[in-house]
This record gives structure tokens, C-alpha cells and sequence, in this order.
């Protein structure tokens, strides 16, 4: 694999990174209303910088979710449209995973706590121990397993449920403002290859932990 493509647009951040020519170029915007608008420019922006189109890609990698629902139909919409169009294989990682294995790096640390807003009072949650997501739920900040100070937290349920958060697992060391990034995609990629693991064989699909966003009234 030479050119690897990565897209996120799953949380309150947008990015987009390529992999071409053992180099890596990225974009970063974060406080986004409006994915829908930019992540097509900023993979333009990229393919450009590296003199390339959308068919010289050897692999799309994208978040699947959980998160935002339109940030993750978006990004799976792309990914499958480049995919479908272009005849480009795909790999697609959780968002919880993502943020996890970036986390790990920066903070040294195999023990990572990952909690994002899922709004309704709900967090994401998942688990990210020695490289591995080894669970992914959503439920009430309240009801977050203990796990303790050798724990490090990130994700914006950190800031938005700190007290329920805090109180429930016994970390203290948590990272609010940290967010999956399109590079760590790519560098799971990587890994993911080095391995000789498979490509996703099926359409790029999403992954949705709320299964009623909306409830309708009864009258």
C-alpha cells in the first residue's frame, strides 16, 4: 500500500491525512458545525500537495462511529463514494478506537479511558488497553466502570459529565479537549497492514450505538 487516504468527521473535528511516498500531509480544523462543506476541499487540498488524484489511492481508512450521526454518515458516505466510484479498497476503525491509540502515544500510557459526549446525558465509552479497544458501549456517565488512577481519560465527556466521570471510574488524569485524528488513522493503517490483516470486504457501513435517536410522542 503507497497511497492511503484517511478521513474523520465523526466527532467535533474534521480532519483528513494521506500517506504517499513514505510522507504524511494532514489537515486539521476542529470546532466544525458543518462537516458536509469542507471534507471534500481538504482531501483535495492533500491529493495536490502530493501531485495526486483519487485514482492512484490504494486504500481508503476511515472512523465508523460512534459519534455524531450526520459527522458519521458523512464520513462513511465519502469513504464509500470515492470507494464505489474509484474501485478503492477500505478499512474502517471505531472512533473510540482512534482516539485511543492516539491517546496511548502521545501520553505513553497503555491504559486509556475514553468517553465521548453522546449528548441525551450518555457518553461513548470505550476502553483502550496495550493497543487494543477491548469495549465500546454507551451509557450513563454515572454507570462508567472503576478503574483507577493508572487510568488516563480523554474525549469531551470528560468535560461534559467531570464529576460523574471522576467519581465513578477514580481517574485523575483525564484530557477533555483531545479528538480522533485522520493521521492516527493512518498510522493504524500501518500497523494494520504490517500485520498482513484483511482490507474490509463488505461497503464502508457505520456504527451506531443509540438505536433511537428520536422517540415519538404517543398523542
Amino acid at each position: 500500500m503507497q497511497n492511503i487516504l484517511a478521513i474523520d468527521t465523526c466527532t467535533e473535528v474534521c480532519s483528513v491525512s494521506l500517506y504517499a511516498q513514505s510522507k504524511k500531509t494532514s489537515r486539521f480544523l476542529k470546532d466544525v458545525t458543518k462537516s458536509s462543506g469542507l471534507i471534500l476541499p481538504l482531501c483535495d487540498e492533500v491529493l495536490d500537495e502530493m501531485g495526486l488524484d483519487v485514482k492512484d489511492l490504494d486504500l481508503i481508512v476511515y472512523t465508523k462511529g460512534p459519534g455524531a450521526f450526520t459527522g458519521v454518515r458523512m464520513c462513511v458516505s465519502v469513504a464509500q463514494g470515492m470507494s464505489l466510484a474509484f474501485d478503492i479498497p477500505t478499512l474502517g476503525f471505531s472512533t473510540l478506537a482512534v482516539a485511543g491509540y492516539g491517546a496511548s502515544q502521545k501520553f505513553k500510557s497503555n491504559n486509556i479511558a475514553i468517553a465521548l459526549d453522546a449528548r441525551m446525558n450518555e457518553i461513548y465509552w470505550g476502553v483502550y488497553e496495550n493497543n487494543r479497544l477491548i469495549d465500546e458501549t454507551i451509557f450513563k456517565p454515572e454507570s462508567a466502570p472503576k478503574l483507577g488512577s493508572d487510568y488516563v481519560g480523554v474525549g469531551t465527556g470528560w468535560s461534559a459529565y467531570q464529576q460523574d466521570l471522576t467519581k465513578a471510574t477514580g481517574i485523575e488524569n483525564y484530557q477533555a479537549d483531545f479528538y480522533p485524528k485522520a493521521e492516527n488513522l493512518i498510522e493504524m493503517a500501518l500497523i494494520h497492514i504490517g500485520n498482513n490483516q484483511p482490507m474490509d470486504d463488505n461497503l464502508p457501513l457505520p456504527t451506531y450505538l443509540r438505536n433511537n435517536v428520536a422517540k415519538k410522542s404517543l398523542k
